[in-house]
């Protein structure tokens, strides 16, 4: 038998997130402060030649889908090299960007062309002031017109990321709603999470994600679980009875999912998290070239891959088995 990348609990990981960059267009209130950001200089990042050939070692692993993440992936010049380069590696079927939205229809037909099979944008209200005020700054038109873009290219399923604040954009819930009755797409509701910054500016914001399903029960929409979505990963997926799309919840702090959790990640310096919440990283790009090396590093991060996040005991001040990170969701690409 191949050797896989199974951890001590028995999930299998066919799945790698890969930051190409920590730094954005823009500056959205649940990610990364207004300013005081610093930001690794180019030399820092990892190469196209050395994400191409960390990938290709982790293929001979099993790892099958790959999803390309920021700060902005697009903001990367020549994205569409590194996915083509991807694209070539035996064993990987699929490619899947998560992006913001601002660049990609301009784009997106070279990145189709290229070899990236799905996207995710982040679209956290449908009001353009408050959109602007979420983002600081970001324009909802340029995101819309990267959502009929991808239509227009044949990138399919397109996913919307909404991460759900309460008091800025919970009043928004039907109209995400709606969209996936009269559009074939998913918008998946995102629990706020405090990554990176525990403060009490985040409890003030949080909100279970059980209130989706309970304003589809005030406005008589049936929701039936469903497990049609391709890619679905983490979310809890639904379809309205009659609905062109569905929407999915992802839940890590009132109902997570680790127990089936089959992904890792690769900073944009190169640094493997087996664990999105805490602090433990192995820096990968000292050992490029050596496919055994790199292969032995990833079975160590496994190694001490927790059950769970425990972020739930963390945001409650109880005790947990590894300290939470210091990384904001940007610098580690979500």
């Amino acid at each position: 038998m191949p050797k896989q990348l199974m951890d001590r609990f028995g999930r299998m990981h066919d799945y790698l997130r890969i930051s190409v960059t920590d730094r954005c267009n823009l500056r959205c209130v649940y990610c990364m402060p207004e300013e005081g950001m610093e930001f690794e200089p180019d030399e820092k990042l990892m190469t196209f030649e050395e994400i191409a050939e960390v990938v290709r070692v982790l293929a001979g692993l099993g790892v099958r889908k790959l999803r390309l993440t920021g700060g902005e992936p697009l903001v990367r010049k020549n994205l569409e090299q590194l996915i083509g380069m991807l694209a070539q590696i035996p064993g990987i079927e699929d490619i899947a960007l998560t992006t913001n939205g601002i660049y990609f229809a301009s784009r997106a037909e070279k990145l189709r062309a290229a070899g990236l099979t799905r996207v995710n944008i982040s679209l956290d209200s449908l009001k353009a002031d408050r959109f602007s005020l979420i983002t600081r700054g970001g324009d909802i038109r340029r995101v819309l017109a990267s959502i009929e873009e991808a239509y227009r290219v044949g990138i399919t399923p397109i996913k919307l990321n909404v991460v759900l604040m309460k008091g800025i954009n919970d009043d928004e819930i039907e109209d995400f709603l709606q969209m996936t009755i009269d559009r074939p797409i998913q918008v998946r509701f995102i629990e706020y999470m405090p990554i990176g910054h525990q403060d009490e500016n985040w409890k003030a914001r949080y909100l279970s994600l059980t209130t989706v399903l309970d304003r589809c029960k005030e406005k008589g929409w049936i929701a039936i679980a469903s497990d049609a979505v391709y890619g679905n990963g983490p979310a809890q997926n639904f379809r309205i009875e009659g609905a062109l799309g569905s929407f999915g919840l992802i839940h890590p702090i009132s109902d997570h999912f680790c127990e089936t959790c089959n992904r890792l990640r690769i900073t944009a310096d190169g640094n493997v998290k087996p664990c999105l919440y805490w602090s433990d990283e192995f820096n990968v790009r000292k050992y490029i070239g050596n496919n055994e090396a790199v292969e032995d590093l990833f079975f160590r991060a496994l190694d001490i891959k927790p059950q769970n996040h425990e972020m739930a005991q963390a945001l409650m001040n109880e005790e947990q088995s590894h300290t939470p990170t210091l990384r904001r969701m940007s610098q580690i690409g979500g």
